[in-house]
């Protein structure tokens, strides 16, 4: 299970996110496919930050009460973000993920985003894993 790497599970077309994007753009980009959030990057995409459905909920119900778009991203953005390599092992991302953690992580491969990974794509591997272990025969 040690072989399991992340790069086997990651999903390599993320949505992403630019600073300078209005809060109802990264709605829209949210609201339009499964993930929850994503890396904001940057030109060169490097990740510069994250955004999820809980930053952008707490800045839109203010943004949607007064009617104007003045927020970005950028406003709510949390800057500080874990990121995993593509070459890190299942089990250690899974250790990391346990309660309090983000759900979410970019994968970043020599300074650049490759993809985003997340506990379903960890329990995916884990219950392919499982699968092939009962799948022997007795």
């Amino acid at each position: 299970m040690e072989s399991l790497k992340v790069r086997d599970y990651m999903t390599q077309r993320t949505v992403t996110f630019t600073k300078d994007m209005p809060l109802s753009a990264a709605l829209d980009k949210v609201m339009q496919s499964t993930h929850l959030g994503g890396p904001v990057i940057d030109d060169q995409e490097r990740v510069i930050g994250f955004i999820s459905e809980q930053d952008l909920l707490d800045k839109l119900v203010k943004v949607s009460y007064h009617c104007q778009d003045t927020h970005i991203v950028g406003d709510c953005m949390y800057q500080e973000v874990l990121s995993v390599s593509p070459e890190m092992s299942i089990i250690e991302l899974a250790d990391m993920m346990k309660v309090g953690k983000p759900k979410v992580y970019p994968v970043i491969d020599n300074g650049r985003l490759v993809g985003t990974i997340t506990r379903r794509d960890v329990l995916r591997a884990i219950g392919k894993n499982l699968e092939a272990c009962f799948k022997h025969p007795v």
